[in-house]
């Protein structure tokens, strides 16, 4: 008797179903495209920002405003992207008034969104006392999710 109960108890057990949303579906591999400082004083023009470019025409002019004061744009990893498989993301930190401040980007999928956490990194001891604004560019996989900025 003491095995149907429990062969019953473990049938009903084992048919009910658990469910729950997982708002969590994985990291995204982020392929670095540049990342370091401007050193226009800010005469690049360009605010404090969080930028999704999903077309080559907002790309380069991106990369014209960034080129205005200095050439960054040679020290890309590359500049030609192929904006049917891919979009970027870029960040852009106020003008510091030290060297030694960096930008760092965790993306992630949930099932509503792309997030990306944007790390903002302080110097750590003497900072160089030179005038930049560090930056932060990461090419993703094409996205139909809206990307949220934390």
């Amino acid at each position: 008797m003491k095995t149907k109960l429990l062969l019953c108890f473990a049938l009903v057990i084992l048919s009910c179903k658990t469910s729950f949303k997982n708002n969590e579906t994985g990291m995204i591999t982020t392929q670095q495209i540049a990342k370091g400082n401007l050193h226009g004083s800010g005469e690049e023009g360009i605010s404090k920002q969080n930028l999704v470019i999903t077309n080559a025409k907002d790309w380069q002019a991106l990369i014209m405003q960034m080129n205005r004061v200095n050439t960054v744009s040679e020290q890309f990893t590359e500049t030609d992207i192929n904006f049917s498989d891919y979009d970027i993301i870029a960040v852009f930190s106020d003008v510091k008034g030290s060297g030694g401040y960096r930008i760092d980007l965790e993306v992630h999928n949930t099932s509503e969104h792309t997030v990306v956490k944007v790390k903002q990194k302080s110097p750590e001891g003497i900072a160089t006392s030179v005038i930049t604004q560090p930056y932060c560019i990461v090419k993703i996989p094409k996205t139909t999710l809206p990307v949220i900025f934390e």
